[in-house]
């Protein structure tokens, strides 16, 4: 019987076809090297990974949050530090929080935005610095849509319906509010939709102007482009509501304007909630099929999150409860995924590469706690820690 072997889109698993039928082999958990029973490279944790012409370090990424702490969407030296230290700290790939396309599109007035050309000199000093340190500079471009003008989080994020309490307007598919005490979303036309692809058009090209290797499209977590993807606020009956291809419409339109101006050797990553964890709403089904349809647009990774629609859904939070989606994107759209959500620990990170699950880990709350988590993780898993001179000094000599 002979025996091909090709490599898939995703490059490490390894895919044979013996008498035409496939057989997907995931590589097994264990560093990196070569498993000589098989002839498959392993890939683990510490991996390095190639995304078009883009190098990560490992497969460690810091997964974009919210700081709240810009003034009219200007970055500043917090920013700097915040985003830098976890650069310094080993991760691959540093994703800048959700960055609004439009004013209107921030979830507080604290929020990162790329509106205006103005705002393009500090994030090129992050992307720049982030870069010195060997880690890949990314940012998240987004828009709250119905579930903008909040106030701080620390203040207790409760809606800003008034100007005078330093509100704005929401917009959103359909006049269907987040909550039921909260502003009715003005739904948007023809133009309105045109404006929203425009503006993460004009975001994407201050982004690449400032240096980003990687964006990401936010269309999880109940905003805007989520809003579209979701019959629970989706109630339109134009070409952009009621049919699943309808609904996809607004992100598909947006990920192929992006593409489009994107050059070829940067990867374009999108992030999804596999599913909203209400019956009716947005699931892992409808999930798999809106990523076939952006990997056929040339997007490139699917960092699949969840929820965020409604205030009242019961998720079943657990260790890792969100990889499984992961998982099925890959394996089912032979697609690269990124896994999010209650990854804490080094080797349960590891297990989530090495068994398949995904091709990327973001770390959110434990790299807030931890800023060299990606270092002590490659202490964890029997690697040196690649620590920066300056620190790796010092380190060595207490070690002695």
């Amino acid at each position: 019987m002979k025996i091909q072997i090709e490599a898939n889109a995703m490059s490490e698993p390894v895919t044979y076809r013996p008498n035409d039928q496939t057989v997907r082999l995931t590589p097994r958990a264990g560093r990196a090297g070569t498993d000589h029973d098989r002839g498959v490279p392993e890939i683990d944790l510490l991996s390095p990974l190639t995304i078009r012409s883009v190098s990560f370090r490992n497969r460690i990424a810091m997964s974009p949050m919210c700081e709240y702490s810009a003034q009219d969407g200007f970055a500043n030296d917090w920013h700097l530090v915040h985003l830098g230290s976890r650069a310094v700290g080993g991760a691959a790939l540093i994703m800048v929080e959700a960055t609004a396309v439009t004013a209107q599109g921030r979830i507080s007035p604290g929020d990162l935005g790329i509106w205006k050309d103005e705002h393009i000199e500090m994030l090129a000093r992050i992307a720049k610095f982030v870069d010195s340190q060997g880690a890949v500079a990314g940012i998240q471009l987004a828009h709250a849509g119905r579930k903008a003008s909040c106030d701080l989080a620390w203040k207790g994020g409760a809606r800003l319906k008034w100007p005078e309490e330093g509100g704005w307007p929401v917009v959103g598919p359909s006049p269907v509010p987040f909550d039921e005490a909260d502003p009715v979303p003005i739904p948007l036309d023809e133009a309105g939709l045109d404006g929203v692809v425009d503006a993460f058009e004009a975001g994407a090209r201050r982004a690449l102007q400032a240096g980003f290797k990687v964006l990401e499209i936010h269309a999880a977590h109940g905003y805007l482009l989520h809003e579209f993807l979701s019959p629970i606020s989706n109630h339109r009956n134009d070409q952009y509501g009621g049919s699943l291809e309808n609904r996809m419409r607004l992100l598909l339109r947006t990920a192929e304007r992006l593409r489009g101006l994107m050059p070829e050797e940067l990867p374009l990553f999108v992030r999804i909630s596999a599913t909203d964890w209400v019956e009716g709403g947005w699931d892992i089904e409808q999930s798999v099929e809106l990523a076939r349809h952006l990997k056929r647009l040339g997007v490139d990774l699917i960092d699949v999150s969840s929820g965020g629609m409604v205030p009242c859904a019961r998720i079943p939070v657990a260790k890792g409860y969100q990889v499984p989606f992961a998982r099925r994107i890959r394996e089912e759209v032979e697609i690269r995924t990124g896994a999010v959500g209650l990854i804490t620990e080094p080797r349960h990170a590891d297990e989530i590469i090495t068994g398949g699950d995904a091709n990327l880990v973001f770390i959110a709350r434990e790299m807030l706690r931890e800023p060299y988590w990606a270092l002590k993780a490659q202490q964890a898993l029997g690697q040196d820690s690649a620590w920066p001179i300056q620190y790796g000094y010092a380190v060595k000599r207490r070690a002695k």
